[in-house]
């Protein structure tokens, strides 16, 4: 039953994503984590492991390739630039290659997936090469050939002694032979020539030596050697031309300078094999080299973690960081929008809830008046592993963020506080005791929410007294689970959520569902599989929706309960959702892993389920009105850490483990009144793709649009604070270009306005 739901949901998905346009989705990528840097005459490339970008030298245009303008990678390895096709090829660690066209569309190919026969693992893309019209692609089973103007694949040589596959880490050409560096036999030569080059036994072992890379340089072989060393062949031996101290990452060359990157290190040499360069750090960064090339005597040097350098070789000590805004990382655990900032933080946890091993990041904060901006590490007292954060619903400028082992952050404007086990009292924060390290320090948060009477809630794991409360007036208070947790002591919490009459629902790894409310004489209920119909006991994910039903994601299912049943029970036993497809009837989300679920302004659920991307289903879940995944959406994985709604402006960001996107949806939460109803865009133009959005809207408004001869031509119901019309009549055909107007009312015809909006065909 569970795989005949997943196929149905992805069939529909497939129908309701081919009438979404990109222009829909936004893309908030790091462009810090470099894997590989690569040169033309005129521009630098350079590549994350999800996207490419470049900047001409002497204009700066940047442009950016991701997953918003058709760029969808696994986890791109290396890049390369054709000057002659004007194409950039990206390789993945999957054997998927893509190309960048010169008209900026993307390609993807997929023959060394589908085609090439060997397993799976062994279809990395090492390196490209190009030579007179063809790219000589290096992969971890050997050699795949491509035609640079056709983008079609010619052959692939597996160069094994015993024509076994072999992986082949860089190759070059030098008086039309080819040489490949192999990991397990040494360097491999061919000549292109040859016909039969196709027959392993064509092949020949130029050097046993173990080496790392390989290039064609000043009419010589240079390589680096496994040894740590650099060599230049001279037609009868090699010789030493550079001891980098370290193995060897990266070696390039654009011709008239041989660049050499290692961990730690930058060389740069001249064609007479004289050092020009030698770059061991970047200033104000603990950067760590991972490609460098030269483009017009500038060095630009790709970082593990920092982004992109450049320096002028004549002053090679002056850096100007190059990457474009973004986060500090693309895996964003959690997210939170504030009306001022976009917050985000990138200390996680396994699914055990163990933080090892622990992160060292900041917090970065987004607006569209300053960009991406972060509060480093330092700042922070060094706080480790910041998991979650939580915005004061009475002060957008205080926020507080949990770490999962230093305590709790509070950061308002420039200030910045640390509470943990020094400074909270007998009553506040505690660290888990590890038996014979007594003064070991480890305090693990998280869970924070606030209540409406402006009380913040944690949870805190590995004690008894779990349930923390900072309460408005600062004082601090603890409850203990000891009583109703069998695992209290070892008890692990996930995000809580508080509803309207202030019951916290706290989800637990073990424990199932907890229910507290200290108004009701410490009231607790414990809903877990033995009494209470719970999926599984290792509860992910809850979530109050408008109706004051409580959504509960679980490792192995969906659950839905009233929350008013904890004030008159003493047990609770929650209902999964039954769906009917024709005569079968099936549950929603059956046995399937959720991570999160958020509650948009129409009371729909965007839900994300482990390895299968987010739904959205209707208030009840009756009805799935999307489902987006990386196949048929600029999502960049399937796995969703977190999910954020800004409630203003319908902004949906999904923060996933290789990046954040956001969809921009209807559903916003309902206004007032119709006093700020706003038409967008207006007018429509002819290449607009997309639908009118009528925002501003109370619930449950009544929209008309007619002609401007009084006409109707689409009628609606608001759920929420936005609408949104296909311009078509009734949903038949396309309207004419013209002048419509817009007639709202409120539910109770007390309130109405009148808009217009021009649509140009």
């Amino acid at each position: 039953m569970k795989k005949a739901i997943y196929i149905f949901l992805f069939i529909i998905s497939q129908s309701f994503f081919a009438q979404q346009s990109n222009q829909l989705w936004k893309g908030y990528f790091s462009y810090n984590e470099i894997v590989d840097v690569e040169s033309a005459s005129d521009a630098v490339f350079a590549a994350t492991q999800n996207a490419v970008f470049s900047k001409a030298i002497t204009s700066s245009d940047l442009k950016i390739f991701n997953s918003i303008n058709g760029l969808k990678p696994e986890s791109i390895t290396t890049i390369h630039h054709s000057q002659t096709a004007n194409k950039t090829f990206a390789g993945n660690t999957n054997g998927l290659l893509l190309i960048i066209n010169s008209d900026g569309s993307v390609s993807t190919k997929v023959d060394i997936i589908n085609e090439v026969p060997v397993p799976p693992n062994k279809k990395k893309i090492n390196d490209f090469y190009e030579h007179e019209g063809k790219l000589y692609i290096a992969t971890d089973y050997g050699i795949s050939v491509m035609d640079v103007a056709t983008s079609e694949f010619i052959i692939t040589y597996f160069i094994g002694t015993s024509g076994e596959e072999t992986e082949v880490l860089q190759t070059t050409v030098l008086n039309n032979q080819i040489y490949a560096v192999t990991r397990s036999f040494g360097i491999r030569k061919g000549d292109l020539a040859n016909p039969n080059l196709y027959d392993f036994s064509q092949w020949q072992t130029f050097d046993t030596g173990f080496w790392g890379g390989i290039v064609t340089f000043n009419n010589e072989l240079v390589a680096m050697n496994a040894d740590a060393k650099t060599y230049r062949y001279n037609g009868t031996s090699f010789q030493q031309v550079l001891n980098q101290t370290q193995a060897g990452l990266k070696i390039k060359t654009n011709g008239t300078e041989l660049i050499v990157t290692t961990q730690n290190h930058v060389f740069v040499l001249n064609q007479a094999y004289s050092q020009i360069a030698h770059i061991t750090q970047i200033p104000n960064y603990n950067a760590i080299f991972k490609a460098a090339t030269v483009v017009n005597g500038i060095l630009y040097i790709g970082t593990e973690k920092d982004g992109l350098f450049s320096a002028a070789l004549t002053n090679p000590s002056v850096f100007e960081a190059m990457s474009p805004s973004g986060p500090v990382r693309n895996y964003i655990f959690r997210v939170k929008k504030a009306p001022n900032y976009l917050w985000a933080v990138y200390g996680d946890y396994s699914r055990d809830y163990n933080p090892y091993a622990l992160d060292e990041f900041g917090i970065s904060k987004f607006s569209t008046d300053n960009g991406w901006e972060l509060i480093p590490y330092n700042d922070l007292f060094q706080a480790k592993s910041i998991s979650d954060i939580v915005i004061n619903p009475n002060n957008p400028n205080q926020v507080y963020a949990t770490s999962y082992f230093s305590g709790l952050l509070k950061i308002e404007n420039e200030n910045i506080e640390l509470f943990n086990n020094t400074n909270t009292g007998p009553n506040g924060l505690e660290s888990l005791v590890v038996p014979g390290s007594p003064s070991y320090v480890d305090i693990r948060i998280n869970s924070p929410a606030f209540d409406k009477d402006g009380n913040l809630w944690l949870t805190n794991a590995f004690v008894d007294k779990a349930i923390k409360v900072l309460r408005s007036n600062g004082q601090w208070q603890s409850y203990n689970l000891a009583d109703v947790a069998p695992t209290a002591s070892t008890g692990r919490y996930g995000p809580m959520a508080i509803d309207k009459n202030r019951t916290k629902w706290i989800p637990t790894l073990n424990d199932g569902l907890i229910a507290f409310n200290e108004n009701y004489n410490n009231k607790f209920i414990v809903v877990n599989s033995i009494n209470g119909n719970l999926a599984d006991n290792d509860v992910r994910c809850v979530a109050v929706d408008n109706r004051n039903q409580l959504w509960i994601g679980t490792f192995a299912g969906l659950r839905v309960v009233s929350v008013d049943r904890f004030i008159s029970e003493t047990e609770l036993t929650v209902n999964s959702i039954i769906i009917q497809e024709g005569d079968l009837a099936q549950e929603l989300f059956y046995q399937q892993t959720i991570l999160d679920i958020a509650v948009d302004g129409a009371n729909r659920k965007w839900v994300s389920i482990a390895d299968g991307g987010v739904f959205l289903v209707s208030s009840d879940g009756q009805e799935t009105i999307y489902r987006f995944t990386k196949n048929n959406s600029p999502l960049p994985s399937d796995n969703i850490n977190d999910i954020e709604i800004d409630g203003v402006s319908g902004e949906v960001f999904f923060a996933t483990d290789k990046g954040m996107v956001s969809f921009l949806g209807t559903s916003t939460k309902p206004s007032d009144s119709l006093s700020d109803v706003f038409v967008y865009p207006n007018p429509v133009r002819p290449n607009f793709v997309g639908t009118v959005k009528i925002s501003g809207l109370t619930d449950k408004a009544n929209v008309k649009i007619t002609d401007i001869e009084g006409n109707l031509v689409y009628e609606t119901t608001s759920s929420g604070g936005t609408i949104e019309w296909d311009t078509k009549a009734f949903g038949k055909h396309k309207v004419a270009s013209g002048v419509y107007m817009i007639f709202v009312a409120s539910e109770d015809a007390l309130d109405s306005t009148v808009k217009k909006v021009m649509i140009i065909r």
